[in-house]
């Protein structure tokens, strides 16, 4: 008998269903069907009938698993409650839908989760930390009353959470709860789920969650962290959503994308995807990699498809995506170069990038106490003072003055979450003589490095992750005019050198080919780990794109020599 048992929530394509709850019970993990009370009673029974030969495997009472309502949490708790009872041997219980589809051999997976016996693997963040939330409603989902099916019954859901914004009603969160988001599909041990089934104020907890919207996304989300010894803030199930919120669907031909992925298991499956069926639903111990999921590897193919979606490519246009007239001319006098996350990933990054270009490079000119002109110094050209408070007062008028007043020698600076930004960055990303160039998350490698409190460092990664993910979309607006390069902060130090040879060419440098002295990057040995660390506590840091959990990649400048230039 397995440690491992699968629940599995089920209301389409039955034949696959079936295909993919014998592979589990093949793998000798018992397991718990729940089929919608939607799908008509003679599916129902066809599909309980071809299963029956099967001895560890159960059917749970049915309810009715309307998206974003009660069911689909009632319809898992009477699943979980079953394997709990009937499969005494099981320690950790995986919640899939009849279209997941396990990538590896099981026996892997049970290896995976026995070397882990105390460890619940569930996406659990609250909802002031990430940006997951589509539709309107964030932290309102916890703090309005939802009794009515968004699918079913738009007008009568948003009439009644227009009322209760009206009314300013506000429920009273159950006393020791902290509410937190994630993926429904979860894998949780034995002792947590049991705590959470067995509480003493259940009832209460679920009176609450009954009107919470899209209960299955925060119910256990919230309760895991009352109850668990250990949470690992991830899935073990590889799923992905449009920038709409809705999930991708896998076909044959994401075959070795999926393979790539090493994960566990993958959703949402085409039912007609035979060739992906074939291919993974062969357990062979062969087979056994044992390698850490790392949904990262394709993490990126899937984020440049989003951006392809939204935003298209430059110069052609469609008939959803219009160009908008731009309105005036450019606020600033000459080109200048904006650099965001180069000083906190790079040491002494100003004075070699003054030495590579032969630009006037500056700090952080919109830093909180001063502006931090070249060589620190309290005045520059044009008598413009480096106070706060002058500069401040007028933003625009501070920026355009410098620059007018350095024309001739091109000028560049830092800026960063933890800057002065607002008002500014708009002007900024409207300025077609701006050269924007970010390395999104670079802010965190300074608190990596710190010696504060973890409390305190998880609170202020959240409050700067909150702020340059606000910037990053006004970078990204169609009103942009500047010349903007993002890149995040895992996809820059994989290949370094071939962004920085990018940004020299575009500032006009001679020969932006040959790199004839690079900058030194930080030591980020750790790093990863030190992610892993803020989304267990809660906070999902994803701005630096994807960091493996181990030692990290490699700082492709520190070890190796540094690049020089021979000229005949």
């Amino acid at each position: 008998m397995s440690t491992l048992g699968i629940v599995m929530l089920v209301h389409t394509a039955f034949g696959r269903a079936e295909q993919v709850a014998r592979h589990w019970a093949a793998a000798g993990c018992p397991v718990v069907i729940h089929v919608d009370r939607a799908v008509p009673r003679a599916a129902h029974d066809a599909f309980k009938a071809a299963l029956a030969d099967l001895p560890d495997l159960r059917f749970a009472p049915r309810h009715r698993c309307e998206w974003g309502t009660w069911g689909i949490v009632a319809a898992t708790q009477g699943a979980c409650a079953i394997l709990l009872r009937e499969f005494a041997g099981v320690r950790h219980v995986y919640l899939a839908s009849g279209s997941c589809l396990p990538l590896r051999p099981v026996l892997e997976l049970v290896a995976y989760l026995d070397a882990r016996p105390q460890t619940d693997f569930i996406e659990s963040a609250t909802t002031a930390d990430v940006p997951w939330t589509i539709g309107g409603l964030d932290l309102e989902r916890f703090t309005l009353r939802f009794p009515f099916a968004w699918r079913r019954h738009r007008w009568l859901f948003d009439t009644y959470v227009a009322l209760q914004r009206r009314l300013r009603v506000r429920r009273r969160l159950p006393e020791g709860i902290v509410p937190h988001m994630g993926s429904q599909w979860w894998c949780l041990t034995r002792a947590t789920l049991s705590a959470i089934l067995d509480a003493p104020d259940r009832r209460a907890h679920e009176r609450y969650f009954r009107r919470v919207w899209i209960p299955d996304e925060s119910y256990f989300q919230t309760l895991a962290r009352r109850h668990a010894r250990r949470i690992e803030s991830r899935s073990l199930t590889l799923s992905k959503f449009d920038y709409q919120g809705k999930p991708h669907l896998f076909y044959d031909d994401h075959l070795q994308l999926l393979r790539r992925s090493d994960c566990f298991v993958a959703r949402k499956i085409w039912p007609f995807a035979d060739k992906l069926y074939d291919a993974f639903l062969t357990d062979r111990a062969g087979a056994m990699t044992r390698t850490e999921p790392d949904p990262g590897k394709i993490d990126r193919i899937f984020a440049k498809a989003v951006e392809r979606r939204r935003h298209g490519r430059p110069g052609l246009y469609m008939q959803s995506r219009f160009p908008v007239a731009g309105r005036g001319g450019a606020p600033t006098a000459a080109p200048y170069s904006v650099f965001e996350g180069f000083g906190d990933l790079f040491e002494d990054f100003e004075a070699w990038l003054a030495r590579m270009t032969g630009m006037q490079v500056h700090g952080h000119l919109f830093a909180p106490d001063r502006a931090e002109f070249t060589d620190r110094r309290p005045v520059t050209s044009g008598a413009i003072s480096d106070s706060a408070a002058l500069r401040d007062y007028d933003k625009r008028a501070f920026l355009a003055n410098l620059i007018w007043n350095t024309r001739g020698t091109r000028q560049g600076f830092q800026m960063g979450p933890r800057d002065h930004i607002d008002e500014i960055e708009w002007e900024i990303a409207k300025d077609p003589n701006a050269q924007v160039s970010v390395v999104s998350g670079a802010w965190a490698v300074p608190l990596f490095t710190s010696n504060a409190d973890f409390g305190d460092i998880r609170r202020e990664a959240a409050r700067l992750q909150r702020i340059e993910s606000r910037h990053l979309e006004v970078l990204r607006s169609p009103w942009t005019k500047a010349r903007v390069r993002i890149w995040t902060m895992a996809d820059f130090i994989e290949a370094p050198v071939e962004p920085l040879q990018t940004i020299l060419g575009e500032i006009g440098r001679d020969d932006p080919h040959a790199l004839v002295e690079a900058p030194r990057m930080a030591d980020l040995a750790g790093f990863g780990q030190f992610l892993q660390n803020l989304r267990n506590e809660g906070m999902h840091p994803h701005l630096m794109g994807d960091f493996p959990v181990g030692d990290g990649p490699k700082a492709a400048l520190r070890d190796t020599p540094r690049p020089y230039l021979v000229r005949s």
